[in-house]
């Protein structure tokens, strides 16, 4: 399978089995606080990086996804990545150069090694993002990404023995890569974010090009047969503000500790069950104020603003760009 087949199949309709889906998101849940309570003793609150939700849930509830499946690309993939956003954030200001540079090696890196790791794009982009210049970054998301690879391995034997010959049910993917569109979707992908950046440069509110919303959009843009927040697009800005809003709620009440890591995951899990979407960098986008900078009521508008900018931006993609580019091809 090619490297845009396993990044489809990451995300693939795929749900967790019944047996993995609330002992999994407990798993999930006692993962990040445990990352948390690290955070908070070392002092080192980098260690503590927004996307390890979104890869501990579909990691635990999803034993034969991808990503589980993948337990050396998930351990180091974030970590290159990060080393790269900091490398950029040390040398460069925030603004055009600087993110669409982290933003095109992420996806060069995740190519490169053929990962199925796309949350590494918001490793890439968190530091210039928040301004995290520290070296000890990369190590400090080695941390979590080696811990999570090992428990993965751990978790696929108790919760899903037969998830190490799955059966390929993913017929779509061959479909897909036959379409011969290639890469032509990143021209879209870059355009938004070269966008966002503007509207950040603007308005002064970085937030509206979260780290986490790459990596959205890499997936609705890349993979939108399968991805399942594209086959819903409305419901995502929606999603996600209530997701950051209340990450932000609980940020407030309880500061930086694991209760706060915990609860904040837990309501963005029941968040995203009220709209019955899979989408796990919204669990990223409620973790993200345990590593900003005195977070207030802005960062859900921003959230919100970021959001709905890439579904309408998609959704004229998807009716008129995507079809025309489909009709060229198949000439």
């Amino acid at each position: 399978m090619s490297t845009i087949g396993a990044l489809k199949e990451s995300i693939g309709p795929e749900q967790p089995p019944a047996h993995t889906g609330f002992a999994g998101e407990a798993v999930a849940l006692a993962y990040i606080a445990l990352i948390a309570t690290i955070a908070s003793l070392t002092g080192a609150f980098y260690v503590m990086f927004p996307e390890l939700g979104a890869l501990s849930h579909d990691v635990f509830t999803r034993p034969r996804g991808t990503w589980a499946r993948s337990p050396m690309m998930l351990a180091v993939t974030p970590v290159l990545t990060g080393a790269v956003g900091v490398a950029v954030t040390n040398w460069l200001p925030y603004g055009y150069a600087s993110v669409m540079l982290i933003v095109g090696a992420s996806i060069l890196i995740i190519e490169l090694l053929k990962s199925p790791v796309a949350p590494a794009i918001s490793a890439g982009l968190l530091p210039r993002v928040i301004n995290v210049t520290s070296w000890w970054y990369a190590p400090g998301i080695m941390l979590g990404t080696f811990a999570l690879a090992g428990l993965s391995i751990l978790w696929k034997k108790i919760a899903a023995p037969a998830a190490d010959n799955p059966p390929r049910d993913h017929p779509v993917d061959d479909a897909l890569e036959e379409t011969g569109s290639g890469y032509l979707w990143l021209a879209p992908l870059l355009t938004f974010v070269l966008v966002a950046t503007f509207i950040v440069k603007l308005t002064g509110l970085r937030f509206i090009l979260f780290p986490p919303l790459v990596v959205i959009g890499f997936e609705m843009f890349g993979h939108t047969a399968i991805c399942p927040w594209a086959q819903r697009p409305l419901w995502l800005p929606v999603a996600c503000f209530l997701t950051a809003f209340g990450g932000l709620v609980v940020y407030r009440l309880f500061g930086f500790n694991f209760l706060t890591a915990g609860c904040s995951m837990a309501w963005g899990i029941l968040v995203l069950r009220w709209f019955n979407l899979h989408v796990p960098p919204a669990l990223a986008v409620a973790l993200l104020p345990m590593v900003m900078d005195h977070p207030t009521v802005w960062y859900p508008i921003s959230v919100g603003i970021g959001t709905l900018t890439c579904t309408v931006w998609f959704l004229l993609y998807q009716s008129h760009i995507e079809p025309y580019w489909t009709r060229e091809t198949a000439g």
